[in-house]
């Protein structure tokens, strides 16, 4: 039997916290709360067990280890005090995934219209794989990606058939 193209795991015991506000005005002190550079548009900064992607114009998600986010809330909300803005706890509406090995752009490639081969480093994406939406980025080995919990058995399921060998699905 021939092995797979990439290896799917499910991600858990990680924190989301969605964040919206005027960048220009709260940006410095989102990073400081954050711990992280603000990143440009369409960009993910990591540094250790943190990542800070940005999502829309005055839309940013920290990524972080679960047992961090309470305290990562308050302090971003304690960042946000006096402008129009909020940070919301989303750990329970995510579910995350990461595709690694070297057929791992193989795989994303047959479910988003993304040229995964030639994805960058330091870039996340918003798109669809297939009927669903999702965020992905690459990580060491391949890429990780956020969809809907309410989706998650569906994002499973089509990541792990796309990294069948011999699967129907062609790459884009």
């Amino acid at each position: 039997m021939a092995e797979a193209l990439a290896t799917v795991a499910r991600v858990t015991d990680l924190g989301m916290i969605a964040i919206r506000a005027d960048l220009d005005e709260a940006g410095d002190a989102l990073a400081e709360a954050a711990g992280l550079a603000i990143p440009e548009r369409t960009g993910i900064v990591t540094d250790g067990s943190r990542s800070l992607a940005w999502m829309s114009p005055d839309e940013l998600l920290l990524i972080l280890p679960a047992p961090e986010t309470a305290a990562a809330l308050r302090d971003l909300e304690q960042a946000l005090t006096g402008t129009h803005g909020m940070a919301v706890d989303m750990s329970d509406a995510r579910a995350v995934f990461d595709v690694t090995g070297p057929g791992a752009a193989d795989v994303v490639a047959k479910l988003a219209p993304v040229d995964a081969a030639g994805f960058p480093e330091g870039h996340l994406r918003r798109t669809r794989m297939a009927q669903t939406a999702a965020a992905l980025w690459r990580v060491d080995g391949g890429f990780r990606v956020i969809g809907f919990r309410s989706t998650a058995d569906y994002l499973g399921l089509i990541l792990t058939n796309a990294a069948l060998p011999g699967s129907h699905l062609a790459p884009r």
